[in-house]
């Protein structure tokens, strides 16, 4: 007596039961809940506490000066009264650092400053840029 599996044995055999769909359906919608969860404590955390305070640092001009040295001006805007440091660097042909220099910037009245820094190199440069700012 041989007899062809039907479909309800076949999807029994591999694991297909209503059970098992209902299980999977409440795991997907967990995983999706947790997701969601985590994406909305994410955006909050990053984006709307707004109490992060700004620096921002822009080049103006750099000068090459001589084999080992580079002038380099920036503008810094960041809160008042607060302290700052800046990392200043140089760069050769094949952009490779080749100087670098970190400056404390005292706290001051006014939200944008300009600074001139020379930075000494190892050899010559061929720009000299503000690589970042962060409050101290």
């Amino acid at each position: 007596m041989n007899r062809e599996p039907g479909l309800g044995d076949l999807e029994s055999r591999y694991g297909r039961t209503p059970a098992t769909r209902r299980r999977d359906r409440r795991l997907l919608w967990g995983l999706g809940g947790v997701f969601a969860l985590v994406l909305v404590a994410w955006v909050v955390w990053t984006g709307l506490d707004g109490t992060s305070e700004k620096i921002e640092a822009r080049d103006t001009r750099h000068t090459i000066i001589d084999e080992h040295s580079v002038s380099v001006t920036f503008e810094v805007s960041m809160p008042v009264n607060s302290p700052a440091s800046c990392a200043v660097q140089s760069l050769n042909e094949s952009f490779t650092v080749v100087g670098w220099k970190v400056i404390d910037l005292a706290p001051s009245e006014l939200y944008t400053r300009s600074f001139t820094e020379v930075v000494h190199t190892t050899e010559l440069s061929n720009t000299g840029l503000i690589y970042k700012c962060w409050l101290t």
